[in-house]
């Protein structure tokens, strides 16, 4: 199992209104605890024991309610917040050589879909990262995902609605080797004006590198707008 997992909880959460203008999103409360801690318990239940947290936005709260807690956190400040590319980027020196899972303060799913992300890169040694993806009607909200047995084809980010032909939708949960740091050194900004993440594995593609699948199955949740935050209450 790997042993280290990156959380990006930098931004604000503009979707979420008034809930944030004073809290966090990673902060915003889930079954009387904060979205962020629920997602380092879940790691930490399958074996993960060394965490980094990328903070930004009101960082002094997740920080000093992190600071203590019962397994070593770092804690990394994204100073401009221009996307999850660079966000990731701030995870090198943490990562160093090693595999690491990555996903967002706002990513609620069952523990064992990170165990089975985080074995399908260490199983297949030729696989740089491997894609959490959910099964949806369409992907055209997220990044929608092609694959052929198990091994990522393309990536193609916000689709128009009911043009994709896929079904798998990018979930927030990675498992990546440390390889990835150069093509995040690559990245360009989008035309939204942001480094993103996703853009890596399209890199990965078109270099012949290998990128994978892992299907999550069960209670998933991208906690994005009050009524997700609703919802989450009851996985």
């Amino acid at each position: 199992m790997i042993r280290k997992a990156v959380i990006l909880a930098a931004g604000r959460g503009t979707r979420m209104g008034e809930y944030t203008v004073d809290t966090p999103k990673a902060m915003l409360p889930v079954r009387g605890r904060p979205m962020l801690e629920h997602v380092l318990d879940g790691l930490a239940s399958v074996g993960v024991e060394r965490f980094l947290v990328v903070t930004g936005y009101r960082r002094e709260m997740v920080e000093e309610y992190f600071g203590q807690w019962r397994l070593p956190i770092d804690f990394r400040v994204q100073e401009s917040l221009d996307g999850t590319g660079s966000a990731t980027r701030l995870a090198r020196d943490f990562a160093a050589q090693d595999p690491f899972l990555l996903t967002f303060a706002d990513i609620l799913c069952p523990p064992p879909a990170y165990t089975l992300c985080a074995n399908t890169l260490t199983d297949h040694p030729a696989t740089l990262a491997v894609m959490g993806v959910k099964d949806v009607d369409d992907p055209w909200q997220g990044a929608a995902v092609y694959e052929e047995q198990g091994v990522v084809t393309r990536v193609v980010e916000k689709p128009p609605q009911g043009t994709s032909t896929t079904r798998w939708n990018s979930a927030g949960l990675y498992s990546m080797s440390p390889q990835v740091f150069p093509y995040l050194d690559r990245l360009e900004k989008s035309p939204r004006g942001e480094y993103e993440l996703t853009s890596i594995f399209t890199m990965m593609l078109d270099e012949g590198r290998e990128v994978r699948i892992s299907a999550i199955e069960g209670a998933w949740r991208d906690v994005g707008r009050p009524e997700d935050l609703a919802a989450a209450e009851t996985l």
